[in-house]
């Protein structure tokens, strides 16, 4: 665990259309922004050597300072949870995150989760970005989507590994089995998300100007009974991006009830399949090792749900 540190920013311009905390997410995007609201709450950022608000506008030749303090334990506990990893060092592990679990603990979801295995495994081996001691979770994949997960086991790896998906040069590939059959062969949907204007625990495609501009492209490996196998590469990082865009094409992702309840039914009512979870896959995953500079890329295998809807939409 990195020692408390303090970094020091100097405004080169004005930025009135933008808040401080909004401006300190995007310097340090290992950090997320209600970490720095905290940090800003609590005094350890300053402006000028004064305690500021986070809906202060940066100004030109401010300067601004940033107290990382030492992180405090987590409130998760560890748990001896079984992890199957594909790669690990000293400084980070990609592994094969099983459907079902979930990544981090919440209410109602404190324990048996990814962040409590990984505090058993990687103890004493912890990164501490916005002050709490926690392993690395530089991204995440939702609850029933399985696959490559890399986690940070240090401050320094978790900083360099959130800049390169802040960058988009990390190289994501996924599986999907989506409902009905794919007429193309390939494509690139470019599409902008933003929240649901109404369903608030939902994304949606919006206009441009209403939403943050999101990029998968697809290549189509078996059609499928009523189905397609597809991958898909993400080329940003969206919140539910690969559901909501093949969503938006009219082929949601197999098993999706929030995003595809009724071509779910269809695809079960036409095969009498009857999809356990939503059949996404994180397959594949790229990017440099921040200590040797070395491309790593890790391949996480097919689990046995996914390989199962295969032989099932395959036979006649």
């Amino acid at each position: 665990m990195m020692p408390p540190r303090t970094e020091t920013l100097v405004l080169e311009k004005s930025l009135p259309g933008e808040r401080l905390d909004t401006f300190l997410r995007r310097k340090f995007p290992a950090a997320s922004r209600g970490a720095i609201q905290r940090l800003i709450e609590q005094g350890h950022i300053k402006v000028n050597g004064q305690q500021t608000k986070s809906t202060h506008s940066p100004r030109a030749g401010e300067i601004v300072e940033v107290e990382w303090p030492e992180a405090r334990p987590a409130d998760a506990q560890p748990e001896h949870i079984p992890l199957e990893i594909i790669y690990e060092d000293d400084a980070l592990l990609v592994l094969n995150k099983p459907a079902g679990l979930v990544v981090h603990p919440a209410a109602g979801n404190e324990e048996h989760t990814l962040v409590n295995a990984l505090l058993h495994h990687c103890a004493g081996q912890l990164s501490g970005i916005g002050g709490v001691a926690r392993p690395g979770i530089v991204h995440r994949l939702d609850k029933e989507t399985s696959g490559c997960l890399v986690v940070a086991k240090n401050d320094e790896t978790h900083v360099a590994l959130s800049a390169q998906f802040a960058l988009r040069t990390v190289a994501k590939v996924y599986l999907a089995i989506l409902c009905g059959v794919l007429p193309r062969d390939t494509g690139d949907i470019h599409a902008a998300i933003a929240r649901h204007p109404t369903h608030r625990k939902r994304m949606a495609v919006r206009d441009a100007d209403e939403g943050r501009a999101a990029h998968t492209s697809y290549r189509v490996l078996e059609r499928l009974r009523e189905a397609t196998l597809v991958e898909a590469h993400l080329h940003t990082g969206r919140t539910h991006q690969i559901r909501v865009h093949f969503q938006h094409l009219g082929f949601p992702v197999a098993g999706d009830l929030t995003y595809g309840q009724r071509q779910t039914r269809r695809l079960a009512e036409l095969t009498r399949y009857e999809a356990p979870r939503v059949l996404l896959h994180a397959q594949q995953l790229a990017f440099i090792h921040p200590r040797s500079g070395k491309r790593l890329q890790c391949e996480a295998a097919w689990p046995e749900d996914f390989q199962d809807a295969l032989q099932f939409l395959r036979s006649s």
